[in-house]
Formats: structure tokens, C-alpha cells, sequence
């Protein structure tokens, strides 16, 4: 409640991101991707990290876009309908990144196989798997915007699939 001292700040300026959690709702399936990470690695943990598909907009890019652009480069994929699951800031200490996270509705089969952009050095693996088989997993992955997304799958699964299927 009071005034404190004078405080130094450290502040990365990243702008905004997307992410997107591909789901089949007929086939009750996910597409998760791992990619190599170079700060998972100064942390000392597996630098191959599995994830859901992500990346910053372009100035001017709508959300929705950014989120269908990044799934398609990172995985090959088209989606029809997506949802909003939530709007947060990953790292509010130190980052102004907010993140909007999305369910992106794609058909099955979906394959597995290594995707990126090549001007962008990207070689990015595409897992696909059982829904339920990435919901258990949802709390080892290692990172907040995969697990969010997951837990929210587990919370919602059962709707998307009734009002996609």
C-alpha cells in the first residue's frame, strides 16, 4: 500500500502470438508438434520439445488468420471452424507476449510427417494422436500454452464433438 523504492526493470518486447491445437472431432484426434528449443535446453530439460502449433502475427494480421497460417506451415493443415479458447500473457515478469490460444477443427486422417518453412529453418515433426492419449499427457509436456490447451480440450471435448462431428 505504500510507495516502494526505485525499481530496475528488465522488459522483452515480443508483441503478439497465437497458438493452435489442431483437433478432428470425428476421428477424436490431435496434432501435436515437436520442434527443437533452444531455451528448453539452456534450462536443462529435453530441447525436442512437444507443443501445439504457435507463432507471431505480422503487423496488421487478425488473430484468426495468423492461426491458419501457422497451421499450415507448421503441420500442412487446413482447419474449418476455430474457437477462442483463451487470451493470456505467457510471461508477465518479464515478456508483454500475449498469446491467444485456439482449437482449430481439422478433418482426419491426419498425417504424421515434418513440415516448416525452409526460409525459416523449420523442422517441425507432426505427431498425431488419440485425443485422449494427448489429454493424459497434458501435464508433462513441459510448456504452459500446450497444457492450457489441453486441459481445456478435456474440459470441452465432449461439445466440440457433438457441435463439429
Amino acid at each position: 500500500g505504500a510507495m516502494s523504492g526505485v525499481l530496475t526493470w528488465e522488459l522483452w518486447r515480443r508483441g503478439g502470438a497465437v497458438a493452435v491445437l489442431p483437433y478432428a472431432p470425428r476421428a477424436d484426434r490431435v496434432v501435436l508438434i515437436e520442434q527443437f528449443r533452444l531455451p528448453a535446453l539452456a534450462a536443462g530439460v529435453n530441447p525436442v520439445m512437444t507443443e501445439i502449433v504457435a507463432g507471431l502475427g505480422e503487423p496488421g494480421e487478425a488473430q484468426d488468420v495468423t492461426a491458419r497460417r501457422e497451421l499450415r506451415e507448421e503441420t500442412g493443415l487446413a482447419c474449418g471452424r476455430l474457437e477462442l479458447v483463451m487470451e493470456t500473457l505467457l510471461m508477465q515478469g518479464g515478456c508483454d507476449e500475449s498469446i491467444a490460444i485456439y482449437v482449430a477443427e481439422v478433418t482426419a486422417p491426419v498425417q504424421n510427417g515434418t513440415f516448416g518453412l525452409a526460409a525459416e529453418e523449420e523442422n517441425i515433426r507432426v505427431k498425431a494422436m488419440p485425443a485422449p492419449e494427448a489429454i493424459a499427457a497434458a501435464t508433462s509436456l513441459g510448456n504452459a500454452t500446450g497444457t492450457l490447451a489441453l486441459l481445456w480440450l478435456a474440459a470441452n471435448r465432449d461439445r466440440l464433438r457433438r457441435d463439429w462431428a
